[in-house]
């Protein structure tokens, strides 16, 4: 494609606007119903375990079709998939939401409505991130202050879950299913109207061929891109699985319920979108840089988590070791999409891209079960391990990810 024919100089702010709705409605879409789901076992009248498969299902859904769905926006074209993707979501919102107002046993089609969800979340935000870079093409600075701004919407949506979440529930506990569809609908008109993708003019591969390329591209990148594929399941599967844990924490030992427990989780949440969005704004291609933050972003994390457990009854050193944590974790992931996004050839990126968010649900659909079934008896364990796996992790990174471009 042409520099010339889409530069940059025509992305306009909607455009980026809204890009970054998508990653806020899908975060919205799964993080909302966190604070809600000692709600939901009460009402549905399921176990822990139950409840946190709520959450799985959306990701387990989108782990097996994210990479089937980044080949097709590779073959047709990102916005051909997105599009179908957020009306998807948006039916499996209403799925759930209907069958939690009128059936009297709901949760195998509160399931099934999530399962549509992760579906349609396959298609829509992995998408984002090869989108990004086909717009600012060979501009890498742009690449990452956009990706600093997708990331962040991707954060800021998880800041606003939890309160958003509480206060639908305080109204009606079904309510938030129905919020997603709606949000799903709002960011189905930007993408329509606003979304301009580049035109492609080169013949569509065949599957054969695109199958040859992507072996080879991780015969040629292959120990840098898993490193990153690991630490991107491993940060979410963290995120997700201390998110679980402090909501059950803030409810039965704190008795922080409602509305109140939704801003109280906020908390760290709000300081992990910080860190996101200064992260983005700071890296701009810098290889060497995006290295280093991740490299101090592990060794906080890996410090940070061990006293998650120990703290747990005193809300206050709580907070702190998960604002520390949320910290680290909101400075990994913008490196992280910005190391894929502009060291991946533009055929190979949505697949690549699509595979790393395929990493990273790995973890969101991990982390919730995981904590429901350690939590009450290998709590402290639990944190203790995660520790020692993220410092193996900071020297896979110190091994495989070096700072000249050419390598990574």
């Amino acid at each position: 494609m042409d520099n010339q024919e889409f530069s940059d100089n025509k992305v306009s702010t909607w455009c980026v606007v809204s890009m970054a709705s998508i990653p806020l409605v899908m975060t919205l879409g799964n993080s909302m119903l966190i604070p809600v789901l000692p709600i939901f076992e009460e009402q549905v009248g399921i176990s822990s375990f139950q409840s946190s498969m709520i959450i799985t299902s959306y990701s387990i859904a989108s782990i097996f079709l994210i990479p089937v769905a980044g080949y097709l926006s590779d073959k047709i074209g990102r916005k051909k998939v997105i599009l179908p993707s957020l009306i998807l979501a948006l039916i499996g919102g209403l799925i759930a939401g209907f069958a939690s107002w009128k059936l009297e046993q709901p949760y195998t089609v509160i399931i099934i409505g999530r399962i549509l969800q992760g579906i349609g979340a396959s298609g829509a935000m992995p998408i984002v991130l090869p989108l990004v870079g086909d717009l600012y093409q060979a501009d890498d600075e742009k690449t990452s202050s956009c990706l600093g701004i997708i990331e962040t919407s991707n954060t800021f949506g998880k800041v606003l879950s939890p309160i958003l979440g509480s206060l639908f529930a305080a109204y009606l506990w079904f309510l938030p299913f129905f919020a997603i569809s709606f949000f799903s609908f709002i960011s189905i008109v930007l993408v329509f109207f606003f979304i301009k993708s580049p035109k492609e003019k080169k013949e569509s591969r065949k599957f054969k061929e695109f199958m040859k390329k992507t072996k080879q591209t991780f015969k040629n990148e292959g120990p840098w891109l898993c490193t990153i594929f690991i630490i991107g399941a491993f940060v979410m599967l963290v995120l997700f699985g201390v998110l679980f844990f402090l909501s059950e924490n803030l409810e039965r030992i704190h008795v922080i319920k409602g509305v109140r427990k939704g801003f109280v989780l906020a908390i760290p949440l709000f300081l992990l979108c910080i860190s996101s969005f200064l992260t983005g704004r700071t890296i701009k291609g810098h290889i060497a840089l995006m290295r280093k933050i991740v490299l101090v972003s592990l060794f906080l994390l890996a410090i940070s988590v061990v006293f998650v457990g120990f703290s747990r009854e005193k809300l206050f050193l709580l907070l702190l070791v998960t604002s520390i944590l949320g910290i680290a974790i909101g400075a990994i992931l913008p490196a992280l999409d910005a190391m894929i996004t502009e060291n991946i050839e533009k055929d190979e990126r949505g697949t690549i891209s699509s595979l790393y968010s395929s990493a990273r649900f790995i973890g969101v659909a991990a982390g919730p079960p995981a904590m429901s079934l350690l939590m009450k008896d290998y709590l402290n364990s639990t944190f203790i391990v995660t520790g020692i796996v993220s410092m193996i992790i900071l020297f896979l990174v110190l091994k495989f990810i070096k700072s000249e471009p050419e390598n990574v």
